[in-house]
């Protein structure tokens, strides 16, 4: 039943990359429709990023957790260079949870 799953999900996400590569030239979209799926694909990032940092299954992730994410965001809209980012926003973490915030 997992191997089955696995394949039909390869076979799946093999056909979706193909269909981009070889619909390429032949589907013509407007620009308004463009923008709008750049638009849609930062934005599933985005919720994607959020969810990572608030929640932990199914439960609250925490507060020293929300607050690295937060430096690190901070930072990356500042334009930090990335080790700059990930060590500030691990810090933040850890210190936040040394002073027993959860």
């Amino acid at each position: 039943m997992t191997l089955t799953v696995l394949v039909v999900l390869a076979l799946g996400t093999f056909a979706f990359r193909l269909a981009g590569v070889v619909l390429n030239d032949r589907l013509v979209l407007t620009e308004p429709v463009r923008r709008a799926v750049s638009v849609s694909a930062i934005a599933l990032i985005f919720a994607l990023a959020v969810q990572s940092a608030v929640a932990e299954g199914t439960a609250f992730a925490g507060y020293a957790r929300l607050g690295g994410v937060v430096v690190g965001a901070v930072l990356v809209w500042r334009r930090a260079s990335f080790l700059t980012v990930v060590v500030a926003a691990v810090a933040t973490t850890a210190l936040l949870r040394f002073l027993g915030v959860a």
